[in-house]
C-alpha cells in the first residue's frame, strides 16, 4: 500500500469498526436496560430491531446516492446522523422518567445514518485502490469489521459499569471522530462524481452490468449472506449453550464467543495483507475453499460437545469466513465502474446485513428440531452455496481487465524487461 494512502485508508477502516458497534455493543447490556426501564424482554429487544430494519433498508439508497453526489458527501452526514442518534438515546434518561420511546427514536436515527456508512466506505476503497492492492484493502476492511465484533461486547459491558445508558454516548464520540477524519484526510479519486447523466442512463448502465455479470453477482451475494448467516447463527446458539449448559456467563462468555470472530478477523487481515500479490487470480478458489471449511465445521459441530471442542470447531468456521469475505468483497467492488460501484456494493451490503440479522433467530428455531437437523441442514445449505460458486461464479467477468492483466503479468513477465515497444494486452472491448 502506497505511503500516501495509508492514513486515509486507516480512517476508512474506522467506519466499519464504528458501524459494527451499533448492535454488538448493546447486546450484553440489554438485560440491564430492561431492568432500569422496567420493560419486558420482547420490548427491550426492539432496541436492536429499531436500528436493524432502517439500516437494512437504507443501505442500497446510500449506495445509490453515493454514485451521484460522491462517497464523502454521503459518508460524512451518515456518520454524523449515526452519532446524533446515539446522543439522543443517551440523553433520554436525563430528560424523562420514561425514556424508552426516545431511545427507540434515537436508534431509528442511528439506523438511517448507519445505512450510509460501511458499504459506502467499501465502495470508496474500491475507487482508491485500482490494482491488486484492492484485495489488501478489502481484507483490512473486513478485519476492522471483525475486530469491532470482538471488542464491542467488551466495550459495552465496561462502559455500562458507569451507568446503563452510558454506551449510547460512545456512538457520537467515535462516529463524529471518524467523520472528521473522513472530511479532513480522505479524498475521492478525481473529486466528487457529480455527473450530469440522466437517471435513465444510470439504470441502463446497471442493466448492462447485470446482463453481463448478473449470475456471478447473484452467486457472490448469496454466498456472502450465507457465510454471515451461519457465523452469527452458530455464535448465537453457542452463547445460549455456554450459559444454559455450562454456566459460563458475563465477561467470560464474551471472551469465549470472541475467539471464532477473532480468528475470522485475523484471517481476513492475513488474506489481504500477505496474499495480495498472488490472490487476485485465486479469489474464486479461496472463496470455495473457505466455504468448504464452513461446511465441514457445521457438520463437525453436530459431532462434538463441550466448550473447548465447540470453540475449536467454531474457529474453523471463523477461519473459513475470513477466507471467503475478503475475496467476495474484492470481486464485488471490482465488478462495477466507479459510477455504479456504490449501488452494487451497497446491495451486497444489504444482503450481508440481513443474512447476519436472520442467522440467530433461524438457529433458535432450528434447535427445537434437534442439533442433527440444525447443523446438518445448514451444512447442506453451505455446500449448495459453495457448489453454486464452483459452477456459476465467473471471476474473469467480475474482475476488470487491469486486475486480470496484473495477475497474468506476474506469472509471465521476465525478470529483465526487454527493450522495444510495449505490447498492449487485450482488445479495447475486453472486460
Amino acid at each position: 500500500m502506497k505511503k500516501q494512502t495509508r492514513l486515509p485508508f486507516a480512517v476508512l477502516c474506522s467506519v466499519p469498526f464504528v458501524m459494527v458497534l451499533s448492535n454488538s455493543m448493546l447486546i450484553p447490556v440489554l438485560p440491564l436496560m430492561g431492568q432500569a426501564m422496567n420493560v419486558s424482554q420482547v420490548r427491550i429487544a426492539l432496541v436492536i430491531t429499531a436500528f436493524s430494519i432502517p439500516a437494512g433498508l437504507v443501505i442500497p439508497l446510500g449506495g445509490l446516492a453515493s454514485d451521484y453526489v460522491g462517497r464523502r458527501t454521503v459518508l460524512i452526514p451518515a456518520l454524523f446522523l449515526f452519532g446524533l442518534g446515539g446522543l439522543v438515546a443517551g440523553l433520554a434518561p436525563l430528560f424523562t422518567d420514561k425514556p424508552y420511546g426516545m431511545i427507540l427514536a434515537g436508534r431509528i436515527l442511528q439506523g438511517i445514518g448507519g445505512g450510509g456508512t460501511y458499504q459506502v466506505a467499501m465502495a470508496l476503497a474500491g475507487d482508491i485502490f485500482q490494482s491488486s492492492e484492492r484485495t489488501k484493502a478489502m481484507g483490512l476492511l473486513e478485519a476492522s469489521n471483525g475486530m469491532g465484533k470482538v471488542l464491542s461486547p467488551i466495550l459495552g459491558s465496561a462502559v455500562a459499569l458507569l451507568t446503563w445508558y452510558a454506551p449510547f454516548f460512545v456512538y457520537p464520540a467515535l462516529a463524529w471522530l471518524s467523520a472528521v477524519g473522513v472530511w479532513t484526510i480522505v479524498k475521492e479519486p478525481g473529486g466528487s462524481p457529480r455527473r450530469q447523466r440522466a437517471f435513465g442512463q444510470y439504470v441502463n448502465d446497471l442493466k448492462t452490468i447485470l446482463a453481463d455479470r448478473g449470475t456471478s453477482l447473484l452467486v457472490a451475494f448469496t454466498l456472502g449472506a450465507v457465510v454471515l448467516f451461519m457465523l452469527f447463527g452458530v455464535l448465537s446458539w453457542f452463547s445460549d449453550v455456554l450459559e444454559q449448559e455450562h454456566g459460563v456467563t458475563g465477561f467470560a462468555k464474551g471472551l469465549v464467543i470472541a475467539v471464532p470472530v477473532l480468528v475470522m478477523a485475523v484471517t481476513a487481515w492475513l488474506t489481504g495483507t500477505y496474499l495480495q500479490d498472488r490472490l487476485t487470480r485465486w479469489l474464486k478458489a479461496v472463496a470455495v475453499i473457505g466455504t468448504a471449511l464452513i461446511t465441514a465445521a457445521l457438520a463437525g459441530l453436530y459431532a462434538v460437545s463441550g466448550p473447548v471442542a465447540v470453540t475449536a470447531i467454531a474457529s474453523v468456521l471463523g477461519f473459513g469466513s475470513g477466507l471467503v469475505l475478503p475475496a467476495l468483497n474484492t470481486l464485488i467492488t471490482s465488478s462495477a465502474e466507479r459510477s455504479e460501484r456504490g449501488l452494487v456494493t451497497s446491495l451486497y451490503g444489504s444482503v450481508r446485513f440481513f443474512g447476519a440479522a436472520l442467522g440467530p433467530p433461524a438457529f433458535g428455531m432450528l434447535v427445537q428440531a434437534g442439533q442433527a437437523v440444525m447443523f446438518l441442514s445448514q451444512a447442506a445449505v453451505a455446500l449448495a452455496a459453495g457448489t453454486a460458486a464452483v459452477l456459476w461464479l465467473n471471476q474473469r467477468r467480475l474482475l476488470p481487465p487491469s486486475m486480470r492483466r496484473g495477475a497474468d503479468s506476474r506469472r509471465r513477465a521476465p525478470k529483465v524487461a526487454p527493450r522495444g515497444p510495449k505490447i498492449r494486452l487485450g482488445g479495447a472491448g475486453e472486460r
